[in-house]
């Protein structure tokens, strides 16, 4: 602890938030965002982008990996944002369930989540892309311990500007650093975020370790979904915002 003349200097506390779109089961790294962070905004107020994360995510099969999409509304709706964005029949839930039995039946602890899964699953009966997405990020999020406040942009004031509707979300938030993924860095002005007062963070997603996992070479790259079938209760010990967390203990 620091001290001027005797007396304890205290210093301000760090509230750290990060912003970005809603996604379907995303892969571990989202999760290590939403747990690097005290509050996660999910950014649906941007225009809905097609053949990405939004809607779609990646499972490990027999036959190589697969991709399971939620069919929503696209046609003569281009620009739609995220959480105007609905789901074209409720088939999908069935199918996405199904297949992710067939591909986990055999891992080690998917007897042990099948009935949440299963119930997850059941209960998405939302026709809103950004509500089912909200709801199973909220239950992994759970599941795994992760207590940050999931929070939605439609709760603020948002502006234009690239960075600068970042910047005025994360004031009106609180927050005193912003926390991005890599990718960002191609297009954040830090600067604005200076001048804020907003310290800015990205992300390292490299040197995550390798897991038990089935059907052949590994693949970092799939839906958390992967992490806890195959890991159960240690899938934490994968992911490296809880190590990281453990350190500063």
């Amino acid at each position: 602890m620091l001290y001027n003349c005797g007396i304890p200097i205290i210093a301000p506390a760090v509230r750290r938030a990060a912003i970005v779109q809603s996604s379907y089961i995303p892969w571990k790294g989202y999760f290590d965002l939403i747990h690097s962070v005290d509050e996660f905004i999910l950014f649906d107020d941007v225009q809905y982008t097609r053949r990405d994360w939004r809607n779609r995510n990646r499972i490990k099969t027999a036959g190589g990996p697969r991709w399971l999409t939620i069919p929503v509304k696209v046609a003569g709706k281009y620009h739609q944002k995220i959480r105007e964005t609905e789901i074209d029949s409720s088939g999908w839930r069935r199918a996405h369930w199904t297949a992710i039995t067939q591909s986990y039946s055999r891992a080690p602890h998917f007897g042990s989540y099948r009935d949440f899964f299963r119930d997850l699953y059941e209960g998405a009966t939302s026709t809103m892309l950004s509500e089912v997405n909200h709801r199973c990020l909220t239950a992994i999020c759970a599941l795994l311990g992760i207590s940050t406040r999931l929070s939605w942009s439609m709760d603020y004031e948002v502006i234009d500007g690239q960075t600068e509707r970042l910047v005025h979300l994360c004031r009106q938030a609180g927050a005193t650093e912003y926390v991005s993924g890599p990718s960002a860095r191609a297009y954040i002005d830090t600067a604005a975020f200076a001048r804020a007062g907003i310290a800015v963070r990205f992300m390292d997603y490299s040197g995550y370790p390798e897991y038990p996992q089935l059907h052949g070479t590994f693949d970092h790259h799939v839906s958390i979904v992967d992490l806890i079938f195959n890991t159960g209760p240690a899938a934490t010990q994968y992911m490296k915002s809880f190590a990281a967390a453990d350190a500063r203990l």
